[in-house]
């Protein structure tokens, strides 16, 4: 019972902070005497809120942004588990890759993101690539550690059952290594909202970025927040999702 209890707690602990920092905020804006284009009171985003959502511009902006997100995520996934799985295999093709993906990690993606967009074009297709970018590290570093923490002796198992590889891979190593592939998983679910963002910052017409650009430059500060505020819902929802998941397939870990 305990476990639930503190479960329980940080879910209303968490909720009360939320709503003690709302008054607080307005406290401050009162206090302070700050114009709204420096900081509005959470009556003023409110009221930016509603504007956005009823005019529906904030519907289809948050739309964009979660398509690139969703598929950046998708591939950088993808791409990760396939080139963590193959490095994790083999330690000769993980000593000639290593050195290049770590030097990747040195150069931000910021920095290469205008790149990008002069290469790949102003559409779509460079915001899931400097998103997908973003996620394919973490992701690829759980796959190889999850892989390599399946024991020796399970191999030895299946081998003596006569499995096949892809037995060992669907029936073992995937399951084994499920808790460490998943915690990648959560890691990249939340990078994937700063890479779609830093591509629509880059050069978009479109996407809450474009929101976030917009907002700055109109001193439309309610604006900005509106825009901050959904995309950390976003990352919020992506967490919870994988969360969800965790629960789904890891089962037999809370037994």
């Amino acid at each position: 019972m305990k476990p639930k209890i503190l479960h329980t707690f940080s879910r209303w602990f968490s909720l009360a902070s939320i709503l003690l920092a709302i008054p607080l905020w307005a406290l401050i804006v009162r206090i302070s005497g700050l114009p709204k284009f420096i900081l509005p009171s959470p009556a003023d985003v409110w009221m930016r809120f509603l504007k956005a959502l009823f005019d529906g511009s904030l519907l289809y902006h948050t739309g964009i942004t979660l398509i690139e997100i969703l598929l950046g995520l998708l591939v950088g996934v993808c791409f990760a588990t396939i080139v963590g799985y193959a490095l994790a295999k083999s330690r000769a093709l993980e000593q000639i890759l290593s050195p290049y993906l770590v030097a990747s990690q040195a150069i931000p993606v910021v920095a290469i993101a205008p790149l990008l967009v002069i290469w790949l074009g102003d559409g779509i297709f460079a915001k899931v690539v400097i998103c997908a970018l973003i996620v394919f590290f973490p992701v690829l570093v759980n796959t190889i550690v999850g892989v390599r923490a399946v024991s020796t002796s399970l191999y030895d198992l299946m081998n003596s059952l006569h499995a096949t590889r892809s037995q060992i891979l669907w029936k073992l190593e995937l399951p084994a290594s499920l808790p460490v592939l998943l915690g990648g998983l959560r890691i990249g679910a939340t990078l994937s909202v700063i890479g779609a963002i830093v591509g629509e910052l880059v050069d978009a017409q479109e996407g809450l970025g474009f929101l976030l650009q917009l907002g700055d430059f109109q001193y439309d500060t309610s604006m900005v927040f509106v825009a901050v505020f959904m995309l950390v819902a976003l990352a919020l929802g992506l967490y919870g999702i994988v969360t969800l998941l965790e629960k789904r397939f890891l089962k037999w870990q809370q037994k």
